[in-house]
């Protein structure tokens, strides 16, 4: 944890241009390589790649992610700020965070996927009414508000957060976090909770042939710490990943 933010938002030096990607002449306006977006006769390509958000991009990342993720968020966490945090999977809070969705006050949107991520984590009234008001609150407001899990001083934040780190990494198998992590996250979206029992069977048997299942028991039947076999990097089950298309499946 260093300074006084954890992300104070988008940069709005550029004034009226701030978010107007096409008349900005800092690059911006060709994201990576892109391309202008911007037609001859002035429409948009809005499939175009210089048209995706970079905060979209960043949470996505975060979204694949095989590792569980865990914010200690410190001072103010403002835009996206608080929108990349929304696919990390625990965010721990210091009492002197405070957050906001102010995008309406700017006049834009919520970006970085939020709109799938914030109605699933604290529910559609009250992320309609942060997102709405664009009003900054406090860690007290967001731990009401399910928006954090815990509320800890300053001073204990950072070790709070590393506490529970360590304690995930010391006591459970890496590929049955890896896969319980995209097992939640994926079901989410799902329509029928027979998608679930679909996945869990194929997670349950598979894992209960691998390595990790059988030091799980004896480590417990002989009261000593796990030692894991599997590795994230090549033991994951062959159904995995289970939700991309597959010729037939």
């Amino acid at each position: 944890m260093a300074g006084r933010a954890f992300c104070a938002g988008a940069d709005l030096s550029a004034g009226a241009k701030t978010f107007d990607y096409a008349a900005r002449d800092d690059g911006l306006s060709t994201r990576e390589g892109a391309g202008n977006p911007v037609r001859a006769d002035g429409t948009t390509d809005y499939g175009h790649e210089a048209v995706r958000d970079g905060g979209g991009r960043v949470t996505l990342r975060i979204f694949e992610s095989l590792k569980p993720v865990i914010a200690a968020v410190n001072g103010a966490a403002v835009g996206v700020g608080v929108t990349m945090q929304l696919p990390m999977d625990i965010r721990i809070a210091s009492t002197e965070a405070k957050f906001g969705f102010v995008f309406a006050r700017r006049g834009i949107v919520p970006e970085a996927c939020s709109s799938w991520f914030l109605p699933r984590i604290v529910g559609i009234a009250q992320a309609m009414e942060w997102c709405a008001s664009g009003r900054i609150f406090g860690a007290e407001e967001a731990l009401a508000g399910r928006l954090v899990s815990r509320v800890v001083a300053p001073e204990a934040l950072m070790p709070a957060a590393q506490a529970l780190a360590r304690e995930i990494a010391d006591n459970a198998a890496p590929v049955s976090v890896a896969l319980t992590r995209q097992m939640l996250w994926r079901m989410l979206g799902a329509d029928h909770p027979m998608e679930a029992h679909r996945v869990d069977s194929r997670a349950i048997w598979a894992r209960g042939r691998q390595g990790d299942a059988r030091e799980g028991v004896l480590s417990f039947l002989e009261k000593r710490a796990p030692h894991f076999p599997d590795r994230v990097s090549a033991d994951m089950p062959d159904f995995y990943p289970w939700w991309q298309p597959r010729p037939y499946a």
